[in-house]
């Protein structure tokens, strides 16, 4: 018969062993990870992905806190952050130029003539180029990858070769990149706020935009625009990127196990990518929108100079080597 002595012995002993058992499964390390994305976005979804993977590669040792929508900054603060210890993983793309110059190499048009050609590229030496780049100079580490959806050319009519372009009004972003290789290709292009297309559009103040499916679809163009010209001139891919400072913390056992995470996380995330590239057509279609395939080839040709000249002299020979493969 326990006496209240022996109760209370037992209550300590039983509270002593929870605890321990809880410190046992507790993380020794919490990432954590901001981005830009909400919560029904691809990337966000991925990126829940790799830290489940992370929890279970590591028997729970690293857990990996999501922040969603800015709440944990901006990207460019995430990246400040990350360099200065207050973050640990962001996702990034372009921005990192700002430090490394040969991550602008992500997104320039006709550069990459499908996703497998960009897939070559980035997993051959030109992107271990910009890794290292980026790892040097931002001193943050790409662990892994996400393709973002080609851009493509939406109208009023059929576009399928530069002749047909004579002239024709479209909004582009404020980036002479773009402003002057749609010149080239024999556009008249309107740098313009994205929030004021839709309006321009049905006002006929411009006659033509270009976007991502994605995009294209949440901003309703559908009922402004009648084709989706698959012009693909612009592919681009963003990285998720840990500190270097966080990374350096980490014995090599647990790299390997971010590696092998990241690695999960990107294979998730390409297939709900073609899943969700293969369903924006299908709805877009139900949309009215007719599909027009046009000659990349002759795109790309007449858009070379113009992009040639807007480069950085840092990757003018990447560059050139691409369009030339």
């Amino acid at each position: 018969m326990l006496t209240r002595r022996s109760l209370t012995k037992t209550v300590v002993a039983g509270l002593a062993a929870a605890i321990l058992a809880g410190s046992a499964h507790a993380a020794d390390m919490t990432l954590k990870l901001g981005h830009l994305a909400n919560e029904d976005n691809i990337w966000h979804k991925a990126t829940i992905k790799f830290g489940e993977e992370l929890k279970a590669l590591t028997d729970g040792r690293i857990e990996v806190e999501v922040y969603p929508n800015e709440s944990l900054g901006k990207e460019m603060d995430l990246i400040n952050g990350m360099q200065l210890g207050t973050a640990d993983m962001t996702i990034s793309g372009e921005s990192l130029q700002n430090w490394a110059p040969m991550a602008s190499l992500l997104g320039i048009p006709y550069a990459f003539k499908s996703l497998e050609h960009m897939d070559e590229v980035i997993n051959g030496d030109i992107g271990d180029q910009i890794e290292a780049d980026i790892i040097a100079k931002a001193k943050v580490r790409p662990i892994a990858y996400f393709a973002r959806g080609p851009r493509n050319l939406t109208s009023n009519r059929e576009i399928r070769s530069p002749d047909d372009l004579n002239g024709l009004k479209l909004r582009v972003p404020n980036v002479p990149l773009f402003v002057d290789v749609w010149k080239a290709l024999g556009a008249s292009p309107t740098p313009m706020a994205f929030s004021e297309v839709f309006t321009s559009l049905q006002n006929g103040t411009i006659d033509a935009q270009e976007n991502p499916l994605a995009l294209i679809k949440s901003a309703n163009f559908n009922e402004v625009q009648k084709f989706v010209n698959l012009t693909e001139h612009s592919r681009s891919w963003i990285y998720l990127v840990i500190s270097e400072l966080t990374w350096n913390k980490l014995s090599d056992a647990d790299k390997e196990a971010v590696l092998e995470a990241a690695e999960r996380a990107q294979a998730f995330e390409r297939a709900a990518f073609l899943e969700d590239e293969k369903q924006l057509v299908t709805e877009l279609q139900e949309k009215g929108m007719t599909f027009v395939e046009t000659d990349k080839a002759a795109f790309a040709a007449k858009a070379k100079d113009a992009v040639l000249m807007n480069v950085k002299p840092e990757i003018k020979g990447i560059v050139e080597d691409l369009f030339s493969n």
